[in-house]
């Protein structure tokens, strides 16, 4: 896939298509010195990293204000729901990131795309509690340790949304031991088996350990 298919299936404008080359830009600069993707996927960014991103971005409900991506790596999801949300009034995203180097590449792509996110250096659980709209994370935790960093973060309305591979049935089992939750897997456009799981009304089980 190029950028030209990624348009095309995802009806991007070209002002957010110019956002992704640029983010690709620079990502392929800075992959060079540290490791925030396998080099091998740079060739397969715009299928394997900006539409698995993008399909996240058309899962988002109306309304939205607050986003929280936690472990943001490279910026797969958070960047790309900050590129999609560019243009919404008070929309903000923030990006939890450990690594300092890669805490500087998101902030660097921040600034040079003008987005509406804020990059964050620090662990999840160190973070202080405070509810946003929307919770994602990509490639960070199995699913029972991504809904216990999430409570600290759950409001009424949260709504999580979490790309999940071939095995997602498995995390999921093992995330109704301890939590309930309402759920939908919605198909991914990326990878057979895999699934983008949206969840709702997340409460823990205080009986179960």
């Amino acid at each position: 896939m190029n950028a030209a298919q990624f348009q095309t299936q995802t009806d991007v404008s070209r002002e957010t298509l110019a956002r992704y080359q640029t983010w690709f830009d620079l990502l392929s600069r800075w992959n060079k010195k540290i490791n925030l993707v396998a080099p091998t996927t740079l060739h397969d960014f715009w299928h394997r990293h900006a539409l698995d991103s993008w399909q996240v971005v058309e899962l988002l409900p109306p309304n939205i204000k607050t986003v929280l991506d936690m472990g943001a790596g490279a910026g797969f999801p958070g960047l790309a729901m900050a590129i999609g949300l560019a243009d919404k009034p008070g929309a903000h995203i923030t990006l939890i990131e450990a690594n300092g180097k890669k805490c500087n590449f998101l902030r660097t792509v921040i600034r040079e795309l003008a987005l509406p996110a804020k990059a964050v250096q620090e662990r999840v659980e160190n973070l202080p509690p405070a509810p946003y709209d929307i919770i994602t994370a990509r490639a960070f935790a199995p699913l029972p340790k991504l809904l216990a960093y999430s409570q600290q973060f759950w409001g009424k309305q949260t709504t999580a949304l979490f790309p999940k591979g071939a095995h997602w049935q498995d995390e999921v089992k093992a995330a109704q031991d301890r939590y309930d939750f309402t759920l939908t897997a919605t198909p991914s456009q990326t990878a057979e088996n895999a699934k983008i799981l949206t969840i709702k009304n997340l409460t823990g089980r205080a009986n179960k350990q």
